[in-house]
C-alpha cells in the first residue's frame, strides 16, 4: 500500500483527483465547491512533501501561501468589492517577489530586477484573468485544468519534479471538479475559494520553474493565455458536457504548446 502511495502518478494525480471529487460534491450544498483544489493540492503535500515552516523554502512558501489564498478566497465571499480584483493581482505578483527572492539575491542586481518584475507580472495576470472566471464555473473549471497540467507538465520537463506534482494536482483536481459538472449536467459553486488559491499557487510554480530549473521564460507565454482564452464564446444553450469539452479543447491546446516549447529545450522528462 505504502509503495502504491509513494508513486508520483499516484500522489499527483490519482490522489488530488479522488480528494477534489469527494470535497467538491460533499460541499455544493454550502457553496464551497472550489475547496476542492486546495482540497486536491494539500493531499499531494501531504504524500509527496511535507506541511512544515522551517526552513521555509520557496516551495514551502507556495504551500503555505496557496493554502492562506483558499481562506482569503472563501472570506472574500463575504464582501463585495469592483476594487478585489486588482488588489488580489498586486498581492500575487508580490507573493512572486517573495517566494522567489532568495534565489533572486543570487544574481547581479540587474538581473534580479528583471526577473523579480517578470514573475510578478506573470503570476499578477493570471491572479487578474482566472478572478474574471469566478462566476462562470465551466470556464473556470476547463480553464484550471488545463493551467495546472500545463504547468505540472511543463516543470516535469524542466526537471522540476515536486513543482512538476504541484502543477499536476492543480489539473488533476480541477479535472474532477469540472467533470462532476459534466456529468450532472450542472454548475458547481466557484468563487475565489477556487480561482485564488488555483492561479496563485500555478504562477508561483511556473515562476519558479522558470528561476531554478530549465523551464524557458517563453513557456510560460501560452499558459497565460489560458484564462483569457477560456472566455472564447460557446453557446450557453448547449449541453454542458460540450462547452466543457469545446473550452478545454481551446485550453488545453496552450497547454500542449508550454509543454513542447519546453520539451525543445530540455528534452525528455527525466525517469
Amino acid at each position: 500500500m505504502q509503495e502504491w502511495l509513494n508513486h508520483p502518478a499516484v500522489q499527483g494525480g490519482l490522489a488530488p483527483f479522488i480528494a477534489a471529487l469527494i470535497i467538491a460534491e460533499l460541499l455544493q450544498r454550502l457553496r464551497l465547491s472550489g475547496l476542492a483544489i486546495i482540497a486536491g493540492f494539500a493531499v499531494m503535500v501531504y504524500l509527496a512533501s511535507s506541511f512544515a515552516i522551517d526552513p521555509l523554502t520557496a516551495t514551502r512558501k507556495i504551500i503555505w501561501l496557496g493554502i492562506a489564498s483558499s481562506l482569503l478566497g472563501a472570506a472574500l465571499g463575504l464582501f463585495k468589492w469592483s476594487m478585489w480584483r486588482p488588489l488580489l493581482s498586486l498581492a500575487g505578483a508580490c507573493a512572486a517577489v517573495w517566494v522567489s527572492f532568495r534565489i533572486l539575491q543570487q544574481h547581479p542586481v540587474g538581473d534580479a530586477i528583471e526577473w523579480g518584475a517578470a514573475c510578478a507580472i506573470y503570476v499578477g495576470w493570471l491572479v487578474f484573468w482566472m478572478d474574471d472566471l469566478r462566476d462562470t464555473p465551466v470556464r473556470a473549471g476547463s480553464a484550471g485544468m488545463a493551467l495546472g497540467l500545463g504547468t505540472g507538465g511543463a516543470a516535469l520537463l524542466g526537471a522540476s519534479a515536486l513543482l512538476g506534482q504541484f502543477g499536476m494536482a492543480l489539473g488533476a483536481a480541477a479535472g474532477a471538479y469540472l467533470l462532476i459538472q459534466m456529468i450532472s449536467n450542472r454548475p458547481l459553486p466557484c468563487d475565489r475559494t477556487y480561482t485564488l488559491p488555483l492561479s496563485l499557487i500555478a504562477g508561483l510554480s511556473g515562476g519558479l520553474a522558470v528561476l531554478t530549473a530549465e523551464l524557458p521564460w517563453y513557456a510560460l507565454l501560452p499558459l497565460a493565455a489560458i484564462p483569457p482564452l477560456a472566455k472564447i464564446p460557446v453557446s450557453e444553450k448547449s449541453a454542458l458536457w460540450l462547452q466543457s469539452l469545446l473550452l478545454s479543447i481551446a485550453s488545453l491546446a496552450c497547454a500542449a504548446g508550454a509543454v513542447y516549447l519546453t520539451w525543445r529545450v530540455a528534452g525528455a522528462p527525466p525517469l
